[in-house]
């Protein structure tokens, strides 16, 4: 399982990098790009590997951790941190009601242009074409594993054990799997790439995606062991997990609730002891129990610009009147922060009283004294008054520019001062910090078999998991500047909130309709700022009231959305990139076609 401690794939890393196959990571980086690039249709076939270099044991576990490496921005692929982030901030954070793009208008204006649905723009189409190559990449190098070990088995049976060419073979069939998914949930309509394919213009029109990535997941579950002795690496519980994921997305109830009862019956995982613990720079608590597939990120392991730490995140965090000095972006939204309200027996507000949203201003310490909140809004967000994590208090002058990006910060990303997480190299090393980036955590994994309960008809089994998830919730809050870093949500040190966390009843929960609502609040609540609320809405069918609703309030706080384009049925999914529709023509005909609307 994920869980086990020192070594892993950090290591790894910066193992292949100083030594003997620092060479081999670098050709297979280079390879890889020639698939994925703008031009990748024009590169060599797939595999075309280095034989002398690779042909071996060693070689083929390169390759797989060069297929790990694309789990977040890689600098041999190209493309900025905002478009290949592991967390998917751009995509499906700052297309929700969770989060502005932030930092001021005139830095990165193609994400607002992205946040503003204004999608035909040439600056978002070099997003989509940046986010599209990545996701790409990762499947070639994914294939190119399996096609490498393959030739390598072919020529030297020996050269492998059985026990290891089904470890290597089952870690690539979860990653291909995985990369396919993102671009499922990005695209819909995509082309599936096997370590068979030798053309690399394939159509994604009558592609049953959701069914070859669970059939690639399956292969992996039946190969892989039921735990690693690295940190990071795929086991079979990792591919179940996201086996589950993608029945839920596919709507398959039964299967789902199948799938991710085991995992969250018979699994390694748990919920961590207490909020604290699950985003943190301290290397103590990375790869926890709740830890399901994270970016093991890495800083201070001798690259020279700290390019395998959380680059993707490098852009969010406060701006230069904090520590960290830059630059401002993923800031949370109004409407988020108004969302974390709850009412006197600690229920999220927004359930019972229809004017949750009706605060416009500032939310300091000073103005949420005496306000019941739930505790989790400051472990998720960055406000003045409000202790930082350990950095002291959050103060106005880290806001880049308030009028557009709001007053507040993000914070689950944000490293300890005292984890000793922060990269010592790079451009605006404060940014950069050897934090994990969750991919999937347990409390997702119960949320989803939650959603998958009530869609059944068994709603009543998705309350206990929902009571679970606020219980731990319950256990500890953001601690006062200079104490602990996190205290009960009682103690008398809070001084800018009152929290408070309740659980559902019988009573309470007294049909499907409100216990779906419960769980999607649920969801928006726990994984705030993860990268996941688009992607929810989308796929619940409501994205379309929710966010014009959403932008109708939020352009009275920021003007600036006010130019907003009306989300439609097109939005459903992103448009692919014109680029990529170029390329793929054989003998002037495309074989990829563009989504309805685009």
């Amino acid at each position: 399982m994920n869980r086990l401690k020192a070594g892993g794939l950090k290591t790894m890393r910066a193992v292949y990098r100083s030594r003997l196959l620092f060479g081999t990571a670098v050709l297979i980086f280079a390879t890889g790009a020639s698939y994925a690039c703008g031009d990748f249709l024009e590169g060599a076939p797939q595999g075309a590997l280095d034989e002398t270099t690779l042909a071996n044991a060693a070689g083929v576990e390169a390759t797989l951790i060069a297929a790990y490496r694309t789990l977040d921005w890689a600098n041999a692929v190209g493309g900025g941190a905002q478009s290949a982030a592991a967390s998917n901030w751009s995509w499906g954070s700052v297309t929700s009601d969770d989060a502005y793009k932030g930092t001021e208008a005139s830095d990165a204006p193609e994400i607002t242009d992205l946040e503003l649905y204004n999608w035909r723009t040439g600056a978002v189409e070099s997003l989509l074409n940046d986010k599209w190559r990545n996701t790409y990449e990762g499947v070639v190098r994914s294939n190119a594993t399996i096609k490498l070990l393959n030739q390598v088995v072919e020529a030297n049976p020996n050269e492998i054990s059985q026990e290891n060419q089904d470890r290597i073979r089952g870690e690539a069939l979860f990653l291909r799997a995985y990369y396919h998914f993102e671009a499922y949930r990005m695209w819909g309509n995509i082309p599936y790439y096997t370590e068979a394919d030798t053309t690399f213009r394939k159509s994604n029109q009558g592609v049953d995606a959701l069914a070859l990535i669970e059939a690639d997941l399956d292969q992996a579950i039946s190969l892989l062991p039921a735990s690693q002795s690295q940190v990071g690496r795929a086991t079979a519980w990792t591919a179940r997990a996201y086996k589950g994921k993608v029945q839920v997305y596919d709507e398959n109830w039964s299967g789902a609730i199948s799938t991710l009862s085991q995992v969250v019956n018979q699994g390694p995982y748990a919920l961590e002891q207490d909020f604290s613990r699950v985003w943190t720079g301290y290397e103590s608590y990375s790869n926890g129990p709740e830890t399901v597939f994270a970016y093991q990120a890495s800083s201070n392991d001798g690259e020279p610009n700290g390019n395998n730490a959380n680059y993707g995140e490098r852009l969010n965090f406060p701006h230069s009147g904090s520590p960290f000095g830059c630059c401002g972006f993923h800031q949370p939204t109004q409407n988020l922060v108004n969302f974390f309200s709850v009412d006197d027996s600690g229920l999220p507000l927004a359930l019972t009283d229809p004017n949750w949203n009706a605060r416009d201003d500032k939310l300091d310490a000073a103005a949420s004294a005496d306000m019941l909140l739930d505790p989790r809004l400051d472990w998720t967000v960055g406000r003045d008054g409000v202790p930082y994590k350990d950095w002291g208090n959050h103060e106005a002058g880290w806001i880049r520019a308030p009028a557009f990006g709001g007053p507040y910060s993000p914070k689950k990303t944000a490293y300890e001062s005292a984890s000793g997480a922060m990269s010592n190299v790079g451009w605006v090393n404060t940014q950069l910090s050897s934090m994990n980036m969750h991919l999937l955590r347990f409390a997702d994994v119960m949320l989803l078999l939650a959603e998958a309960e009530v869609e059944g008809g068994n709603f009543q089994n998705a309350r206990p998991l929902v009571n679970e998830i606020r219980r731990r919730a319950g256990v500890a809050a953001q601690g006062p500047n200079g104490g602990p870093l996190a205290v009960p949500i009682d103690d008398l040190s809070i001084t800018w909130a009152d929290y408070r966390i309740g659980e559902y009843s019988g009573a309470d929960w007294t049909d499907q309709t409100f216990a779906r609502t419960a769980v999607r609040y649920e969801r928006r609540l726990e994984l705030a700022m993860e990268g996941e609320r688009f992607f929810d809405l989308r796929r619940w069918g409501i994205a379309a009231s929710v966010l014009n609703s959403y932008i109708a309030v939020e352009q009275n706080r920021r003007a600036f959305l006010a130019a907003a384009t009306t989300y439609a049925d097109r939005h459903n999914l992103y448009p692919i990139p014109p680029i990529q529709i170029e390329l793929s023509k054989v003998e002037g005909q495309e074989t990829l076609v563009q989504n309805t609307g685009w």
